[in-house]
């Protein structure tokens, strides 16, 4: 008997030790977001419409959002945009975006983001990362990748959703590259977003812009994309048939600038998305996304599932 709850306790001990960032980051969500539930006072209106990406916060607001992404790709594209079969890889991300203002002006606000990643090869179901295994000899990695200290500001004060937010990304991984499996990049990245968003009178519309832009850089031989520059640009249409639930469709390109390591690619995604506030201070989403075309790229599809808290 002694015996049987010693291997049980020692399982179980194991599993804990294994994914206790995980853990971790679903025990901190779990509390912010149950805290948000129970203070529920932020605002009266939708916070679609007052707390859009291009908002910014007053001093003692949060704005906490947990991020999830699973890409599976079964095809992909040659540098000439030739589509052919491959076989099935798999790469997930989930990122925690803290943010807070810091004045009462609501010019500038600060921020820390974390990803934790899991990728599998080799044919491996789409699903596998989710057993957040990291074995690179049978073709699965997982582990915490980076962190990013962020600041986002309003440059123009006259044009209150038109922000600017900038990160600064620190790899925590020592090989980019294991045994074939590729788990994010090893090298710094310096991110800049430009946010800008357009409502309509009857507030059922919505047009949000962005433009992402990614300087990477490091030592050559640790990342393929080192001394590159990545532009992303992206279009966000919403309807909102109530100020709870909105659907949205979206358009997004991704264009990867070789500086002097040689290496380029492209592609397009489109996809289609829903949003539902649960409570005033607690907002979800569901996405999908499909990549059309690309050069030098795969051509996945992703699913997306998020959780946005804002407190004040």
């Amino acid at each position: 008997m002694i015996g049987i709850v010693f291997v049980i306790f020692t399982t179980l001990k194991s599993y804990i030790m294994k994914y206790k960032v995980l853990l971790g980051l679903l025990t901190f969500c779990c509390c912010v977001f149950t805290q948000a539930q129970e203070k529920d006072s932020l605002a009266t209106k939708s916070n679609f419409f007052t707390f859009s990406p291009s908002k910014l916060l007053t001093k003692g607001q949060w704005d906490i959002k947990w991020f999830n992404n699973l890409y599976t790709e079964v095809r992909g594209a040659d540098k000439s945009g030739a589509k052919s079969d491959r076989m099935r890889q798999n790469f997930f991300t989930s990122s925690l975006d803290v943010f807070t203002g810091i004045n009462d002006y609501k010019t500038i606000n600060v921020g820390l983001s974390i990803e934790y990643r899991s990728n599998t090869i080799n044919g491996m179901d789409a699903l596998s990362v989710f057993k957040f295994k990291n074995n690179p000899t049978q073709s699965s990695r997982s582990g915490v990748t980076s962190i990013a200290p962020s600041i986002k500001f309003s440059p123009i004060k006259q044009v209150s959703n038109f922000t600017i937010q900038s990160a600064f990304h620190i790899p925590l991984i020592s090989k980019e590259e294991l045994s074939g499996v590729f788990l994010d990049q090893k090298g710094f990245i310096w991110q800049n977003k430009f946010f800008y968003d357009y409502v309509a009178d009857s507030e059922q519309f919505q047009i949000f812009a962005e433009v992402n832009t990614l300087y990477s850089f490091g030592k050559k031989s640790a990342s393929y994309a080192n001394d590159s520059l990545g532009v992303a640009p992206g279009v966000f249409v919403s309807y909102f048939p109530n100020q709870n639930f909105t659907i949205l469709g979206l358009v997004q390109h991704y264009n990867l600038i070789a500086i002097n390591n040689g290496f380029a690619q492209n592609y397009t995604a489109v996809g289609a998305g829903a949003k539902y506030q649960l409570t005033r201070a607690v907002n979800f989403e569901l996405i999908y996304t499909n990549f059309v075309r690309g050069n030098d790229t795969g051509l996945g599809q992703t699913f997306n599932f998020g959780l946005r808290a804002l407190l004040d």
